[in-house]
């Protein structure tokens, strides 16, 4: 399991692992917990016999530095094509990240950039036709609007492995004009 660690804002700042939630619970740094989801770890005996116990939530803020992360959602293959859930946006067939490519909508060799709204998944087939054409000059039209994820949604794209509580917290900050397709 992994937790969602906040900063004491409610923005989130990093998945950690439960041995790091851990040590942030033994240095009293978690401020609050969000989420129904827990783990317990389970410790050594005392003299009594006595075996000590920590409950980790799922999602904990921290005291601490807090770091601006919105707008800092860096462009990659992985991220994109999860964003796109592993569909190409022109077939609309699902493939494996090794049978996928970044298209480029307007194409780089003119003058189009490698930015959020500019790419799209497209498996090999689909990105070799379209070549270096525009979608409406190859007669392929995308299957959605590409965009830029913001700092939750780059959250949920970064865990493959996201509990149920974490989820309907990332949800809550989506963009809501946007669609997305978390059942994998």
């Amino acid at each position: 399991m992994l937790v969602l660690r906040l900063n004491k804002a409610g923005m989130p700042q990093e998945w950690i692992d439960v041995e790091q939630a851990a040590k942030l619970y033994s240095q009293d740094k978690v401020l609050y917990e969000l989420g129904s989801d827990a783990i317990t770890l389970k410790g050594g005996w005392n003299h009594e016999g006595l075996q000590s116990e920590l409950t980790l939530s799922s999602i904990i803020a921290c005291d601490g530095k807090v770091t601006d992360l919105s707008g800092k959602v860096a462009l990659s293959n992985r991220y994109l094509f999860r964003r796109d859930s592993y569909l190409c946006m022109y077939c609309g067939n699902k493939f494996t990240p090794k049978q996928l490519t970044r298209d480029h909508i307007i194409p780089r060799s003119r003058g189009g950039k490698d930015i959020w709204t500019n790419v799209a998944t497209a498996c090999q087939r689909c990105n070799h036709a379209k070549a270096a054409k525009t979608p409406e000059e190859a007669n392929m039209p995308l299957l959605a609007v590409p965009f830029r994820p913001n700092v939750y949604e780059r959250f949920y794209l970064m865990n493959r492995r996201i509990l149920a509580d974490q989820m309907a917290f990332l949800e809550g900050h989506f963009s809501h004009q946007r669609e997305w397709t978390c059942n994998e």
